[in-house]
């Protein structure tokens, strides 16, 4: 289960790194900032990528249909997967056929989602991550904290003794150029063994059946290009119509994740090396369930930059392991609770709804509005029944003028002889009350209208 408010209060108290970390992602906010600001039509182009994603979501059937079909013509075998399990079923399947037992593997979250690296692992392959950040949480056997900068948990400190320990670097030497070269050294002999390549898609275009790959290491081309197997792993609403649209999204991806113009490498693959093969696995796992929630089906526009996490004043403050769900900030706090209500029951409540994440979205989510709502859903299934009967004379109060200025008038009259310990709640035991006033605003107020 997900308690998002014990996992930030231990991240918190015990990392030592809520200012580091709050000002590490404040700083890529501000460079996604300068860097938009550059363009003037920039508005325009998050309303048009905005229209085109409800557009296709709308006739995603028949583009995933276009998709497929034009994809198979040049040559690209397309699997369909209903869930993680078959997902990591097909990619073993088609690992095994090839007698593939060394794999190299870029960043993709739907493989994180799907835990692919622990289910190929166990059936006795080698798995290699090559994006820098996501190589070096490999070694430290953790979970990415973030959906574009996997590491940003961890200082350049922390990165030398991980590196000394896996990679017999020097101890001690924390000059990020030259961990970054010995990371460079290990990972170029993990290609030139590799059996197979793995990666992750950003688009999918229906009207070439080809996918386009975003990065900035070079390392997705070099893990596809040197071995003779590509496997690409794709939500299915990664799907967009043409190129024409591609062109918006390229537009926005790199500006709102890392204020850069475009990422340095933008790949596009079509068909397979006359002796290679290329092999997608479409994946569903729950995202038709979400397609299908006319309240919630928004959350599929996400084009995965990170741009929430960035200025949320939460995320940025209890760190991404916190939320304990595969993709953190706003739009995993959305995703998780609509993927299992249950158990990330907490995670609309990891928010302040101060809407600075629908500011930044570039294909504005309505990301506040969706956490709202996700609490009032989650509330049937997790909370008490006192807790509801409770909330519910709340509401009553707050919406009656009357009830509400009588019960405040009671409060400051009566507050100094109630036991502190029964104004002790999960709100209050990090934070100090109001001082009471012996008067309220309207009381005020209408004196001087007097």
């Amino acid at each position: 289960m997900s308690t998002h408010p014990l996992n930030a209060k231990e991240f918190i108290n015990k990392s030592g790194k809520v200012k580091w970390h709050d000002k590490a992602l404040w700083f890529v906010r501000e460079k996604r900032d300068k860097c938009s600001q550059k363009i003037d039509e920039w508005e325009t182009l998050r309303i048009e990528a905005s229209k085109i994603k409800k557009h296709t979501l709308s006739n995603l059937y028949n583009y995933l249909q276009e998709f497929e079909q034009n994809a198979l013509d040049n040559g690209i075998k397309v699997h369909w997967a209903t869930d993680a399990k078959e997902h990591n079923e097909i990619v073993y399947k088609i690992l095994k056929d090839n007698n593939a037992k060394n794999i190299v593997k870029s960043k993709s979250m739907l493989t994180e989602e799907c835990e692919l690296n622990h289910y190929l692992e166990k059936k006795g392959l080698e798995v290699v991550d090559t994006d820098l950040g996501e190589r070096i949480i490999q070694l430290n056997n953790e979970k990415p904290s973030h959906i574009v900068l996997p590491a940003i948990h961890l200082k350049k400190e922390e990165v030398s003794d991980i590196f000394h320990t896996h990679l017999d670097t020097k101890k001690g030497n924390s000059n990020p150029t030259y961990l970054t070269h010995e990371a460079r050294k290990d990972l170029r002999e993990k290609f030139l063994n590799a059996d197979a390549g793995i990666t992750g898609v950003n688009f999918a275009i229906a009207k070439t059946g080809g996918i386009v790959i975003c990065t900035n290491e070079g390392n997705a081309d070099l893990g596809t290009a040197l071995p003779k197997l590509h496997i690409a792993s794709m939500g299915l609403e990664k799907v967009i119509p043409d190129t024409r649209s591609l062109g918006v999204f390229t537009r926005l991806l790199a500006r709102s994740a890392t204020g850069q113009n475009i990422t340095t490498y933008t790949s596009h693959f079509h068909k397979p090396n006359d002796d290679g093969q290329i092999h997608i696995v479409i994946v569903d796992n729950g995202r038709s369930k979400i397609l299908n929630n006319n309240t919630f089906n928004n959350a599929l526009k996400c084009i995965r930059c990170g741009a929430c996490m960035n200025t949320c004043p939460v995320y940025r403050r209890s760190g991404g392991h916190s939320y304990g769900y595969t993709i953190p900030g706003p739009i995993g706090s959305v995703l998780g609770a609509l993927k299992d209500k249950i158990n990330n029951a907490s995670l609309p409540f990891a928010s302040t709804l101060c809407g600075s994440c629908d500011n930044v979205c570039p294909v504005k989510i309505n990301l506040h509005e969706l956490l709202l709502d996700l609490r009032q859903e989650v509330a049937k299934y997790n909370f008490s029944s006192l807790k509801l009967f409770s909330l519910k004379i709340v509401a009553k109060v707050l919406k009656s003028p009357l009830l509400l200025d009588g019960f405040g008038k009671i409060y400051r009259k009566t507050y100094k002889f109630i036991p502190k310990f029964l104004l002790k709640n999960g709100w209050t035991q990090s934070r100090e009350l109001p001082k009471v006033p012996k008067r309220s605003f309207k009381e005020m107020f209408d004196e001087l209208e007097k």
